[in-house]
């Protein structure tokens, strides 16, 4: 009777399985993309300082980064880590 139980329940667990390597590679996108703005943040403060961008330019430019941050990351909190 167990072979039949492993035989029957053996579709369902490569489901499971798949649903977590889907979930395990949103997560590594979206930490991705938070890399990605974290740097043009770094490189719009650079380009600040050294004068090549004007302040209501950086402070426009700014907002939409940290807007995109702020979403991402109320995005990510929003998931739980497990799968139901």
């Amino acid at each position: 009777m167990l072979l039949v139980d492993t035989l029957l329940l053996a579709p369902l667990r490569g489901l499971v399985w798949i649903a977590e390597r889907v979930h395990e590679a949103a997560r590594e996108e979206m930490a991705g993309e938070a890399e990605a703005i974290t740097a043009e943040l770094q490189r719009l403060y650079l380009l600040l300082e050294s004068g090549q961008i004007a302040e209501t330019d950086f402070d426009a430019r700014e907002r939409e980064l940290l807007d995109r941050l702020e979403a991402l990351e109320q995005r990510e909190g929003g998931h739980d880590d497990t799968i139901e």
